[in-house]
């Protein structure tokens, strides 16, 4: 073994030692909890809350249109980044929906109008056209 290695090691065994014997203190984080699954009822309120189609709400999480209705039929369940900014978003609407009116505030006519719809049909053509066509035999 190479002595600068060892020398690694020894210190690194020395400060492990010095930790057990409490004369060290060492750096912890503290975590937060996972947030707590979704189910397609909470989903569909809190699209309700926003007045947000299926394909604008997507368009904010940056998942497919498919998958929004897939947690609203209850087909799946969102997990990972999307459950994490879904229970952001259930806390604290304008962090991850900014823009979007909650219930009671009609954003359907002017501009914020014609932005959905644009959003909406731009999401469609890029799903459309990025799949790949079967081989027939």
């Amino acid at each position: 073994m190479k002595k600068e290695l060892f020398a690694e090691l020894m210190r690194s065994a020395g400060e492990a030692l010095d930790h057990a014997r409490g004369k060290r203190e060492l750096r912890t984080t503290v975590l937060p909890d996972p947030p707590a699954a979704m189910r397609a009822d909470d989903i569909r309120a809190l699209r309700a809350k926003l007045n947000a189609s299926q394909a604008v709400f997507a368009h904010y999480l940056n998942v497919s249109t498919q998958l929004v209705q897939a947690w609203e039929a209850d087909r799946r369940r969102p997990e990972g980044p999307a459950l994490r900014l879904l229970s952001i978003g259930r806390r604290d609407p304008a962090v991850v929906f900014p823009g979007l009116a909650p219930s009671g505030k009609s954003t359907r006519s002017g501009v914020a109008g014609n932005a959905r719809v644009k959003v909406s049909r731009a999401r469609m053509k890029t799903t459309r056209q990025s799949r790949p066509r079967a081989k027939r035999a």
